[in-house]
């Protein structure tokens, strides 16, 4: 039975919180420890973590320099086999979710992944987990859901923690390393893991920029130039061939290059 660190940041977010810590703590499966890392909330937050600190394995209320810092802090206070970072307003899908995936089975994968399912406001939509084995290009280009995956807790010692120069791609630069370019392939569950509200910094538009060129940053540190190229080339292939098979679909389109081809081609 594997043990499972659950890690959950905070900052000034004190009804969320309160949502992630019930969700954690009416689990059926109990191999777990719970650790809070708050960035010094100004908030009701600390409140919060008080109330529920007998649920609590660990918890610190300070200053930190963004979510990477703060996740690392967890990690650092972590002695679970695995660990799992449930941010503040983000929730368990289930109450046995953790009991699904972990009851009567041992991993020893570099990571669990499952599904996920975001939480928009006004709907919900669910994200199913990638049961197969991952490639470089599918973290040149994207990533697997963080909410959704369970990460072995050496990989961090093996391969280094969070990259806190990054502000907010440093967890696909780690699944770009440890997946993409050193094979380090997830075992896929078939759970709904999480329900991920989808306002927090990852997926705001206005940091799009800055998403960019951090992502930028990170290829040009680890991908050398030629394969950025060829990758680059492959994508824009990609999309070509989506093109063209959609335009192959459509009779519309069909009927009208047919028209042409009558019209011009002789």
């Amino acid at each position: 039975m594997n043990k499972i660190s659950i890690i959950t940041v905070n900052r000034n977010n004190a009804e969320g919180l309160e949502k992630t810590i019930r969700s954690v703590i009416e689990q059926t499966y109990t191999c777990y420890e719970f650790i809070v890392i708050d960035g010094n909330s100004t908030d009701e937050s600390l409140d919060i973590i008080k109330k529920y600190s007998d649920k609590l394995d660990y918890w610190v209320s300070e200053d930190d320099t963004g979510i990477f810092q703060a996740m690392n802090k967890g990690i650092k206070q972590a002695s679970g086999d695995y660990c799992y970072f449930l941010n503040s307003g983000d929730i368990l899908a289930e109450a046995d979710t953790l009991k699904q995936i972990f009851e009567n089975k041992d991993y020893d994968a570099p990571f669990i992944n499952g599904n996920q399912i975001n939480d928009f406001g006004t709907h919900t939509q669910k994200v199913p987990g990638l049961n197969r084995p991952l490639t470089l290009y599918d973290f040149y280009w994207g990533t697997i859901k963080h909410q959704a995956t369970f990460i072995r807790r050496d990989l961090f010692e093996k391969y280094g923690l969070y990259d806190e120069s990054l502000k907010i791609i440093s967890d696909w630069k780690f699944f770009l390393q440890t997946i993409g370019l050193h094979n380090e392939q997830p075992e896929f569950v078939d759970v709904d893991i999480v329900v991920f509200e989808w306002n927090g910094m990852s997926t705001n538009p206005l940091l799009d920029d800055q998403h960019r060129k951090e992502r930028q940053k990170v290829l040009d540190e680890l991908i050398p130039q030629s394969i950025q190229a060829d990758y680059n080339r492959l994508h824009d292939l990609a999309n070509y061939e989506y093109i063209v098979r959609n335009m192959k679909n459509s009779k519309f389109i069909d009927r009208t290059i047919r028209v042409i081809i009558k019209l011009f081609g002789s």
